[in-house]
């Protein structure tokens, strides 16, 4: 696959990418340590997101990490850290044509990275107190939940990524993030074209462990019942890790699959012991599988000296649309991510391989089947003989 080109302008003016509510520092990069500078891995819209965060990022610079960690939460409410970026898509070319893709649509993994970057910048802006003595906070993406596209985008029209803090726990937050167009002054439900829900998790700079965030205030009904949506899925979320846990099978949560999956593993049975006797309709779940090593690079990190959260999504939604695309035998169009794991840091210089195949097929609707590809990264490291997920 290939990596798409993104930007290495510095500026981020030049793509001509509005950052609304943004915290922009001018602060000339020469003056930053080479290690605070996130690598030149971006498209100009999280080029601006970055340099909007830089204010942060800079207290690293010159704070002592025995410096005292933030003792007094504050309370904030959800448009205090709400932001939005305009793509000026209908008149900016340029910009248009990063983000075009080789249908003249929207390149949806480009749209993942700047959704992962903006997100954080709202983080960032959520945790984010007045006392300059203490240390900051170590945001990371935890995991996405259910990328769901409502409209086909088009790449002519202008578009605004939007996001807010949602919910937020002890250490934890779960940020709503809408992709709208048409961009208009009354905004209608139907100009909602994709959700996301991604959740990040507060680490202290010093210790590594989970600390503790912000209080959240709902003020408006629509906020409150986000608010209420976010707590009921971390509830859900941690029923299913109970479950999984200490479950022997018999859970109603899996009882609901078993007859299926015996179905599906006779029919593979058959496949491998008698494959003259196997439905032609039929293929081995391995017999899809699509296989992508890159070694991560300096140019990919990001402005906490790891690999962008974002980029991997891009990586792996890019190798996952091949599998449709290569086992389906037509342009496959995207329909939604149901979640996205991150198990554990990615760094420079690590070798990843990305690892994709067809889960299952919906054929019950012969004009739109749907397909489910799952994406598995491994950090291999041939010294040490080791892969972690």
């Amino acid at each position: 696959m290939e990596p798409g080109s993104g930007a290495d302008s510095g500026d981020p003016a030049s793509a001509n990418a509005k950052v609304k509510r943004d915290m922009v520092v001018n602060l000339p990069h020469q003056e930053k340590p080479f290690s605070l500078w996130p690598g030149k891995y971006h498209s100009p819209v999280t080029a601006a997101l970055w340099h909007a965060r830089s204010s942060f990022v800079e207290r690293a610079r010159n704070l002592a990490m025995d410096g005292p960690a933030q003792s007094n939460l504050l309370s904030k409410t959800p448009e205090e850290n709400r932001t939005s970026v305009v793509y000026n898509f209908a008149s900016d070319k340029t910009l248009r044509e990063e983000y075009r893709n080789p249908w003249n649509s929207i390149r949806i993994g480009k749209l993942l990275e700047d959704l992962d970057a903006l997100a954080g910048t709202i983080a960032v802006k959520h945790c984010s107190d007045s006392d300059h003595t203490t240390r900051p906070l170590l945001l990371v993406t935890a995991s996405v939940d259910k990328i769901s596209m409502k409209k086909r985008l088009r790449v002519d029209v202008d578009l605004q990524l939007a996001g807010a803090v949602a919910w937020v726990g002890r250490s934890s937050m779960e940020i709503r993030m809408e992709v709208i167009q048409p961009v208009r002054e009354t905004m209608d439900k139907d100009d909602v074209a994709l959700i996301a829900n991604f959740t990040f998790v507060a680490r202290d700079w010093k210790t590594q462990k989970a600390a503790p965030v912000n209080f959240l205030v709902p003020q408006t009904e629509e906020e409150k019942q986000l608010f209420a949506m976010g707590n009921a899925r971390d509830a859900h979320r941690k029923k299913l890790r109970m479950e999984s846990s200490s479950s022997n099978g018999s859970s109603p949560f899996l009882k609901q699959y078993n007859d299926r999956l015996t179905q599906v593993l006779r029919e593979g049975r058959v496949l491998c012991e008698m494959p003259a006797l196997a439905d032609r309709n039929s293929i081995l779940m391995r017999d899809t599988r699509l296989e992508n090593a890159i070694i991560c690079q300096p140019q990919q990190r990001n402005m906490h000296g790891r690999i962008f959260g974002g980029f991997l999504m891009r990586r792996a939604f890019e190798i996952a649309f091949s599998t449709a695309y290569v086992f389906g035998g037509i342009r496959p169009l995207f329909l939604e991510v149901d979640h996205v794991d991150f198990r554990r840091p990615v760094d420079v210089g690590d070798f990843l391989r990305l690892k994709s195949c067809v889960l299952y097929t919906e054929t019950e609707y012969l004009e739109q089947p749907r397909i489910h590809v799952e994406v598995i990264a491994h950090v291999t490291q041939p010294e040490l003989k080791s892969s972690e997920v």
